[in-house]
């Protein structure tokens, strides 16, 4: 589980660290320095503009990977604790609930990411609603199943007997089974997260010039990509290398805590 913790840790703090420490400023413009290849004093180059692309790397990092965990946390505080209170009240509650989280879902998220963003306008911080708005739904059908399951278990029923108040029992005894499958189902959401985030971007519906993030990068290196691959290919390997930690770190969590489909809250 350690090492586990270590990949979130990293994944959270090396982007806001790189911002702080790289060897240039990544907004400098410098004309007389464009499209140069790897040297000693650009450890990757640089892009049309003359910015340096490890600088713009590593802030673009915390941009990304940052807004993909604000998201998720965005997320969670939505649908945890949503799923727990419909999942365990039940009754008409429940079934409006259910109406609401079925609309959601009755479309892909991407589709409906895009149209929220199109209708905002582009920027991070409509991106950011946009995305949140698709993705709390999966974390509350997830916890809502999972308590309608547990809250028949025996000590749930002796909480109740004992007079034990609804918030002390979804606290104490029931939110702490869910933490698993909660956590399990985020960390396979990172790296959807941060693809929908770089997609958007891409588009032109997410983070705006001349900030640094990884899918603008992406968007402002296609036009030299014959001349200067690099452009595309270092902001694509980036993003791939997160993705694949997460789902990796994903899977063997499901694999730990036994959640069989966890996956299947993503979709």
């Amino acid at each position: 589980m350690l090492h586990f913790l270590l990949i979130a840790l990293l994944l959270l703090f090396t982007g806001a660290a790189f911002s702080y420490f790289t060897p240039h400023d990544p907004l400098h413009v410098n004309m007389k320095e464009r499209i140069l290849p790897a040297n000693s004093e650009h450890w990757l180059g640089t892009d049309h503009l003359g910015r340096d692309i490890f600088s713009r790397i590593a802030a673009g990092a915390k941009t990304t990977v940052g807004t993909g965990m604000l998201i998720l946390a965005a997320a969670l505080m939505i649908g945890v604790p949503a799923g727990l209170v419909s999942g365990y009240i039940g009754g008409l509650f429940d079934r409006i609930f259910m109406r609401v989280v079925d609309a959601f879902m009755a479309f892909p998220d991407y589709i409906v990411a895009i149209i929220l963003s199109g209708l905002l306008g582009p920027g991070l911080m409509n991106l950011i609603f946009a995305i949140v708005m698709v993705k709390w739904v999966g974390y509350a059908r997830l916890v809502r199943g999972t308590v309608l399951s547990l809250k028949q278990k025996d000590y749930v029923l002796l909480a109740r007997i004992n007079g034990l108040s609804s918030v002390r029992i979804l606290w104490k005894h029931i939110l702490p089974h869910v933490a698993g499958h909660v956590l399990v189902l985020a960390t396979l959401d990172l790296g959807k997260v941060i693809l929908m985030i770089a997609a958007l971007s891409y588009i032109g519906l997410g983070a705006q010039p001349p900030a640094p993030e990884w899918g603008a990068m992406l968007n402002d290196g296609k036009a030299f990509f014959y001349h200067s691959p690099e452009l595309m290919i270092i902001p694509g390997l980036c993003i791939m290398l997160v993705v694949l930690l997460s789902n990796v770190a994903g899977d063997r969590l499901r694999d730990k805590y036994d959640v069989k489909n966890a996956k299947g809250g993503l979709q």
